[in-house]
């Protein structure tokens, strides 16, 4: 190790018991030679309210923490207890990455430029022009903000909490012109009406349906149709149920890893002023996967 000073993060959230965070990150510090802990807060959200999660960033930037990562489910809630927010991080009202320093706790959003990085990287040539969202949660704001950035066309948005994806479609609309954001409804078994799948480019899967807490798929697989192209952003396991059904369907997919990987480059970036190795960190997150079957180009 060189003198480089040490770096002292972690991640809050529930559920992150097999989060691949820790090694990710170790293992790119190790390869840049800097000394750097990061350590998991797995929290029950039934336990822990907003005050108890105040409570939490507070210790940990008394303790000296460089920063925090913060996943489901805390991640708009964690924008009520910051000093500061990006630019980003406020437009979105989610916070994945918050940096304690001279400005306090200012908190990031690097999901959404994660998110660009691996469709624009994984599935390059992906048409845009009629995208489907599923999720208008701190997820789903990051993605919606990166099919923006990336000029999609029009984006329907579903969430099973119609208010949620009515507010985040009018965001992105105000946010954003030449867009065309809407709010798809859902029948009350969950489901989106089968013609916006037929017509739909790609389907962006931004729930938690489909982590190992929450197995299951968030549309039947007889919605996916071959020549669509589908993107999941859970990443554990990296082959969800639908990723499994939609590589059977014959549609083009990018699993959640390759996300994973760059947003935290980015929150690594951040934590040391350091810019870390993208490519190094995909090759560390493939070999971390690969006992998964793991099928995409570069697993990340």
């Amino acid at each position: 190790m060189s003198d480089t000073p040490g770096h002292l993060t972690g991640l809050i959230g529930s559920g992150i018991g097999p989060s691949l965070s820790p090694a990710l990150h170790h293992r790119e510090a190790d390869a840049l030679g800097i000394r750097y802990l990061y350590r998991r807060f797995d929290l029950d959200p039934s336990d822990h309210p907003g005050d108890a999660f105040g409570e939490l960033l507070r210790a940990a930037r008394a303790c000296g923490f460089d920063g925090l990562n913060i996943t489901h489910p805390y991640k708009r809630l964690a924008t009520a207890h910051l000093d500061e927010l990006s630019p980003d991080a406020a437009a979105l009202n989610a916070v994945n990455t918050v940096v304690f320093g001279s400005h306090g706790a200012v908190g990031h959003n690097t999901d959404w430029s994660g998110f660009a990085r691996a469709l624009d990287s994984g599935l390059p040539d992906a048409p845009l022009g009629t995208v489907v969202l599923l999720g208008a949660g701190g997820a789903g704001s990051a993605v919606a903000h990166a099919l923006s950035t990336l000029g999609a066309g029009s984006i329907h948005i579903a969430d099973a909490d119609p208010d949620r994806s009515s507010e985040l479609a009018e965001a992105v609309n105000e946010r954003c012109s030449g867009i065309l954001a809407h709010s798809e409804p859902m029948d009350h078994a969950g489901m989106l009406p089968k013609p916006l799948l037929d017509r739909a480019d790609g389907l962006v899967q931004a729930t938690p349906t489909g982590m190992a807490e929450h197995p299951g798929m968030p549309i039947p697989a007889e919605s996916l149709r071959a020549g669509m192209w589908v993107a999941e952003v859970v990443y554990r396991p990296l082959r969800t149920e639908l990723v499994r059904a939609a590589l059977a369907r014959g549609c083009r997919v990018l699993d959640g890893g390759r996300m994973a990987v760059f947003q935290a480059a980015d929150s690594f970036r951040l934590f040391t002023g350091v810019e870390p190795d993208a490519e190094r960190m995909l090759r560390h997150f493939a070999r971390l996967t690969e006992t998964e079957g793991t099928n995409t180009r570069v697993r990340g």
